[in-house]
């Protein structure tokens, strides 16, 4: 439904220049947000911001670059990776996968598991032993955040395949190495890691149709908007603008990626990531405060 409703946008979008970025219109937001950031974060806390307007090219990049891990925002290449191999005809989104448990760690082979109590999404758990189609694992991946999910579909995305998608989309900061809780690979420094620059390149690719096939990124948009957690870039938005987004969270990192949709206009991309707030509702609420500082900023123009 939110793809099919903002399709007209979508196509306008699309049009809107890739590669070139240029400074924010008004210098006031940059300065609106860096005062934000600076009263929330203190000494203690750092926050990426990266800002990009499809209706005028306007950008925003706030230590856009400095790499941080990714938490679940690495679900999203995931994603984009298993529809690009559904287009060219490699695998069928409704194709049944064999849920278990047990995977192997990129850093010596060993074998792990995941923990029910730590994932967000309980309920495939209880699947364990049967075939869950490809696509619901691709929802519950993005909107509830499974981490089982995750750990399915990664080998099948491949993560060299998905390098070499980062870097035709001009986001190879962002690298998917692993799944979830590979703790030998997380003790050999082999994370996933990602920009708050990088990320950006990826949700805009997904806005633009660019990513993938038209129906495919209109599926992927319908999937982000349909994202459970909305503590953060949501949080800041007027009542009855969508959003499609994704989350990720771990000790002290908290981050959002979202494509916002404004009334009558082509979207924007806003992603914040964080790291060192020792509250999460800091973090969420540092977010929700830029989120709504865009938002006025995009409104006026």
């Amino acid at each position: 439904m939110l793809a099919r409703t903002l399709a007209p946008l979508l196509l306008l979008a699309a049009c809107a220049p890739a590669a070139s970025f240029r400074p924010v219109a008004h210098a006031a937001l940059e300065a609106e947000v860096r005062d934000i950031i600076r009263r929330a974060a203190g000494d203690t806390a750092e926050v990426s911001v990266a800002f990009r307007d499809l209706a005028t090219g306007d950008s925003l990049l706030i230590d856009a670059r400095k790499t941080m891990h990714a938490a679940s925002t690495m679900k999203v290449p995931v994603m984009l990776e298993l529809f690009r191999r559904a287009d060219a005809g490699e695998l069928r989104m409704d194709e049944p996968v064999p849920v278990s448990n047990e995977f192997r760690s990129i850093a010596d082979g060993s074998t792990y598991t995941l923990g029910r109590a730590d994932d967000s999404d309980t309920a495939l758990y209880s699947r364990v032993g049967q075939r869950v189609p490809l696509r619901e694992l691709l929802e519950r991946m993005i909107t509830r955040s499974s981490n089982l999910a995750t750990n399915l579909l990664i080998d099948r995305a491949d993560p060299r395949r998905i390098a070499t998608t980062l870097a035709s989309l001009g986001a190879s900061e962002m690298k998917v190495l692993r799944g979830v809780e590979d703790g030998p690979a997380f003790r050999a420094g082999m994370n996933n890691a990602a920009t708050a620059y990088g990320l950006m390149r990826v949700m805009e690719a997904i806005a633009g149709g660019r990513a993938a096939s038209r129906r495919s990124t209109d599926e992927m948009l319908g999937i982000l908007g349909r994202q459970e957690f909305r503590e953060m870039i949501q949080a800041g938005l007027p009542a009855g603008v969508r959003s499609a987004n994704k989350t990720g969270n771990i000790t002290r990192i908290a981050h959002d990626a979202a494509i916002v949709f404004p009334e009558g206009r082509a979207p924007y991309v806003l992603v914040v990531l964080t790291r060192g707030f020792t509250r999460g509702s800091a973090a969420a609420a540092t977010g929700r405060d830029i989120s709504a500082a865009v938002y006025r900023h995009v409104a006026r123009r």
